[in-house]
């Protein structure tokens, strides 16, 4: 039985159980509003999975990606935007996925474009809105969503990293 980090005690993962995989990403949109951050939230499109569900950008890792270049990749291929400013969130969300008894784990990133920014939605999407902090996370079907916004507008609420920008500023 394989463990991560090599423990035997109960706290130690059972490898031989459960993979751990690091597949998606998740990169959140704010642009200035008039009366503060907007957050750009994502409906779902017919024919896809959860059609009707709002979330934010979400995408697979490729293969030889980093998880930096996927979430920039994807916020371009899932928006037609391009940050101005672009942040790791140093967040990690997770899920478990029944279907393959997999944990996956999900980097977070923020970016944050021009005000005047207008969201080219890709085929997955059938529409896209910026909205004020509290509706987004309100408007978010996702649990995990509602949880990571909280750090990306702890960090980034004005505008910029403070304090930690030459930390979390990737781009």
């Amino acid at each position: 039985m394989g463990t991560v980090g090599g423990g035997a005690g109960p706290t130690a993962l059972r490898r031989d159980l459960t993979d751990i995989r690091v597949d998606f990403i998740d990169a959140y949109l704010l642009r200035p509003g008039g009366s503060g951050l907007e957050v750009l939230v994502l409906r779902r499109a017919a024919g896809g999975r959860s059609p009707g569900s709002w979330e934010t950008v979400h995408g697979h890792i490729e293969p030889g990606e980093t998880p930096v270049q996927a979430a920039l990749r994807e916020l371009h291929e899932e928006t037609g935007l391009d940050p101005l400013r672009f942040y790791n969130v140093s967040r990690v969300e997770a899920f478990y996925r029944h279907q393959t008894n997999e944990i996956v784990l999900i980097p977070v990133f923020a970016g944050v474009v021009d005000g005047r920014a207008v969201v080219r939605h890709s085929a997955e999407h059938d529409r896209a809105e910026w909205l004020e902090v509290r509706e987004a996370g309100a408007r978010f079907s996702w649990p995990r969503e509602r949880r990571a916004l909280d750090d990306v507008l702890s960090i980034l609420g004005s505008g910029e990293a403070g304090l930690l920008e030459d930390v979390l500023r990737v781009s």
